[in-house]
């Protein structure tokens, strides 16, 4: 057995665990994963009721890793997420207590329902991976991800997030309704019994840990890229830019983000080394939300992703 299979083994158990408690989601599934693999943020976009927090919750009990929930309403201050310094009478001291932010897996409901200074709490967070409060830096756990949650219907009370924060988003995941036979999958676990906030009653246990996690970070590090894969990858970001379609195309980070994903895909699907196929699965969820079209392309009624699949047509693949 390889070592690249002993390191990927655990991580394909994750995997598996997680299909016990969501159906129909793969793609969802592989992104969340590959995005721990190398440390970004998941803003995952669905109607309610499709399993999004779920998600994150079976993922959490699989790897052994801490998982905190926070519900983004219009009321809620930037210190109910990073913490506060409270005073104790008692000592005469001030003391640290820290907000929900301190965990692994951070899942953010409806984002976009908090106002922009509570969005901004995170900035800090998702980029530097510390919170400083009265002064003071304070290092977040690792492994930390922040896991988004939008509604992509209700626009109504909402404050879209600023392209500053969405640009710290490694992907944007569309998570859809499952298909006929999932959905009868979905339906005949519930008439079972299915209980979706209870994950031990669905047999979710530790099947990696934080050991495996590092262990396969390394390992996506070591996986190769040629010049000439590396070279698409220019080109199809540059693409972005240079579309007539676009106000807005991916910068520079955005282009690193999907060498990243790229490499992360890779390794979920046992390879050492990217292809342009890796770069093409990563393309779309790495690069939608960092685009802007123009307003009259929009009026024509073209889409984000159209725009990226007919980049992805036209920019030469190397052979």
């Amino acid at each position: 057995m390889s070592d690249v299979t002993v390191v990927h083994e655990p991580i394909a158990r994750v995997r598996d665990e997680i299909a016990k408690a969501v159906v129909g989601q793969d793609r969802v599934v592989t992104g969340l994963l590959a995005a721990l693999l190398v440390r970004g943020h998941v803003l995952l976009e669905g109607v309610p009721g499709t399993a999004k927090t779920l998600l994150v919750k079976a993922t959490a009990a699989a790897l052994d890793l801490e998982s905190t929930r926070v519900q983004f309403t219009p009321d809620l201050m930037p210190s109910d997420v990073t913490g506060q310094t409270v005073y104790l009478q008692e000592t005469g001291e001030f003391d640290f207590r820290p907000g929900p932010v301190f965990t692994n897996l951070l899942i953010a409901d409806e984002i976009n329902r908090t106002p922009p200074k509570t969005q901004a709490a995170l900035l800090e967070a998702m980029e530097e991976r510390q919170v400083s409060v009265e002064g003071a830096a304070r290092a977040l756990p690792d492994p930390f991800a922040v896991v988004a949650t939008q509604n992509p219907v209700e626009y109504e009370g909402t404050y879209p997030l600023p392209e500053a924060q969405l640009d710290r988003f490694l992907f944007k995941l569309r998570v859809d309704y499952p298909d006929a036979d999932q959905e009868r999958d979905v339906l005949t676990r519930h008439h079972q019994g299915f209980d979706p906030h209870d994950l031990g009653a669905l047999g979710i246990g530790v099947v990696a840990g934080v050991g495996d996690l590092l262990k396969a970070r390394a390992a996506v590090e070591a996986v190769d890229i040629d010049d000439r894969v590396i070279g698409y990858l220019v080109d199809l970001v540059r693409a972005t830019r240079d579309s007539p379609s676009t106000i807005l195309g991916a910068s520079p980070r955005g282009g690193a983000m999907l060498l990243r994903a790229a490499k992360a895909w890779a390794f979920l699907a046992g390879k050492t080394f990217v292809t342009p196929d890796e770069v093409k699965a990563v393309a779309l969820p790495t690069l939608r939300h960092r685009l802007a079209l123009r307003p009259e392309v929009e009026l024509e009624g073209a889409s984000v992703d159209g725009v990226l699949r007919g980049l992805l047509d036209a920019v030469p693949v190397p052979r």
